[in-house]
Parts: C-alpha cells; structure tokens; sequence
C-alpha cells in the first residue's frame, strides 16, 4: 500500500526498542520507553508559505531523525506500526 502524507507531514517508522536488563530483570515490553528515533519512508509535498508557494521539506525519505517523545499520531499499516507527525515535530537527522 503506498502512503503519501500531506502538506507538511512526514511517516515515520520507529525503530525497534532495544531490551533492556536491570540487574538480571528483564522490562516487560510495557513498561519499556517508546523509541524516539525511526526512519523516514514518506513526506509531503510541503507547507504553504504566507505567499501561497510551497516551502521545501528539510527531510527526505531514508533519513534517521529523532523526534520529540510525544510527537505525532500512531497508525498501523497492514500489522506494522508508524507515526505520523509534522515536519516541527522533527528535533534531528541522525547522520
């Protein structure tokens, strides 16, 4: 199924979280911090600037980013899970 997001979004998959072991005690998966790091697979076109022309995406697909711990909205596509989330929502391009 292909995706593509509008104006200024971008789909975001989340990397895996990694298991983390405290003195031997495994976290269950729900008290395991969600990962604020992914992938970029789509992104819009762009915002539309005060003038009516269209303000270039500072991300492109493939990027690593890091995103803010409560950014965007979760989605499933086809059993595996993504966010969707504004451009502004993007704190960094992992390189």
């Amino acid at each position: 199924m292909a995706l593509r997001p509008l104006g200024d979004r971008v789909l975001v998959k989340p990397s895996d979280p990694k298991e983390v072991k405290k003195g031997g005690i495994i976290i269950p998966d729900t008290a395991k911090e969600k990962p604020q790091e992914g992938e970029v697979i789509a992104v819009g076109k762009g915002k539309i600037g005060d003038d009516g022309k269209v303000v270039a995406m500072d991300v492109k697909k493939g990027d690593k980013v890091l995103y803010g711990k409560y950014a965007g909205t979760e989605v499933k596509i086809e059993d595996v899970e993504y966010m969707i989330m504004g451009q502004d929502d993007i704190l960094a391009i992992v390189e």
